[in-house]
């Protein structure tokens, strides 16, 4: 039931990917003059803020709880709520183009991330409590394959069809309405999916028998254990990666223009590799996680992901740059980044005792949501200097944090 909660919350979320959907979708409803790059930096800000600050504050009712997954129905249908919103103000909306829709918009995204924050601690701590450690890479690899099949049919049938009709101003792609109600309804079927979890009760624990400051706990986690402190080091400078979601969109748009149909095509096709990476990189990956460790698995995907802002650079601004028929190749290795979030995850799983899971996942979400106080200062520097010096410097972040992989532990050892 986990796989087909997973199948289903990836065929909703390919409907709202925050490297294509959204900065299209913030482009849409940008004025002209605007630093759009600047606005598109609030996205991962939004984004990495649900994820870090929510669920530390939330872990320790969380692990009070004698079952998780009621955490994992409620979350998942409260994320449903925004992109109805959303899809209701879009559609009631008669000129798109408002000063006061892209706040609108971001408000409503950080509410989104919030609840999704919640929502994947809940799931970490659920699947810690369920499956074994050896098998952690069996639910990742075939959830991811399922989930990437799924979705990429969806977004195929529906997706270019939908982005291709304009709305009342020229150049505009529309259709948004109709994309958040499908991603809203689908994260209330996945709601309705997890109810049918089978779960046994922990024994309860007394609200007032374990008091501890959110930030302290996690702090001290920090402080006391180096192998975590060396797995924060290398994921938050990983998260450099994620930062440039937005601004790949924008890169690869330069060359199509205004033209809707074009624009529309080429988003559905960047969508559908993406997901189809994701698909492929969990089946590969989750078996050698499994029989290796998710030591080897990190330090794999991080120095791949090292060589995508220099590639998508390549493709846009090298021989190619009059065309944007390559430039769904950067897309299918971005499919790495959602795996490479889970193994962090998983990783952290087998470094806790199992009644510290939430914990553990709490505090290296907040380590994470870090470097994401930059985010809105790498959009404006793509606004002033352009893409190739923000790129490059990512790169060499990412290259980095690769390198310190070799400096972490590998926790099967001590089983």
């Amino acid at each position: 039931m986990l796989a087909i909660h997973q199948v289903v919350h990836r065929v909703a979320w390919i409907f709202k990917t925050e490297s294509v959907i959204m900065p299209a979708f913030l482009d849409a409803v940008a004025p002209e003059g605007s630093l759009r790059g600047l606005l598109r930096g609030f996205l991962p800000v939004v984004n990495r803020f649900g994820h870090s600050v929510p669920p530390l504050l939330y872990a320790e009712r969380l692990r009070r709880m004698p079952r998780k997954k009621v955490s994992l129905v409620v979350t998942s249908g409260l994320m449903a709520v925004p992109f109805l919103a959303l899809s209701a103000i879009w559609l009631a909306t008669e000129r798109k183009t408002q000063l006061w829709f892209p706040f609108v918009f971001l408000a409503l995204y950080a509410v989104f991330f919030a609840v999704t924050g919640l929502n994947q601690l809940g799931y970490g701590t659920l699947q810690g409590k369920l499956i074994r450690p050896h098998r952690r890479g069996r639910l990742l690899g075939w959830s991811g394959i399922a989930g990437s099949v799924c979705a990429i049919a969806c977004a195929w049938l529906l997706l270019a069809r939908w982005l291709a009709v304009p709305d009342n101003e020229p150049g505009r792609i529309g259709g948004f309405g109709h994309v958040f109600a499908f991603a809203g309804g689908g994260f209330l079927v996945a709601s309705a999916v997890s109810c049918f979890v089978r779960e046994p009760a922990d024994e309860r624990v007394a609200a007032t028998a374990v008091r501890h400051a959110h930030f302290g706990t996690a702090w001290r986690i920090l402080r006391e254990d180096a192998a975590f402190r060396r797995l924060a080091i290398v994921a938050m400078l990983f998260l450099t990666m994620q930062q440039l979601f937005p601004h790949f969109e924008a890169l690869g748009r330069q060359p199509l223009g205004e033209r809707t149909d074009a624009v529309a095509a080429q988003l559905m096709l960047w969508v559908v590799v993406q997901n189809a990476g994701t698909g492929l990189f969990a089946f590969i990956l989750g078996p050698v996680a499994d029989r290796f460790g998710y030591r080897l698995t990190l330090r794999i995907v991080v120095f791949t992901a090292a060589a995508i802002p220099i590639l998508a650079l390549l493709l846009a601004r090298g021989p190619h740059a009059g065309t944007a028929d390559r430039y769904w190749v950067p897309y299918f290795l971005l499919g790495l980044v959602p795996i490479t979030m889970r193994a962090f995850s998983n990783y952290a799983l087998e470094l806790s005792p199992r009644d510290r899971h939430p914990h553990y996942l709490s505090a290296l979400t907040l380590c994470m949501g870090v470097p994401f106080v930059f985010s809105p200062l790498i959009g404006l520097l793509i606004d002033l200097a352009g893409f190739a010096p923000v790129f490059v410097a990512a790169a060499a972040l990412v290259t980095l944090a690769g390198l310190l992989t070799f400096g972490l532990k590998e926790p099967r050892e001590d089983l």
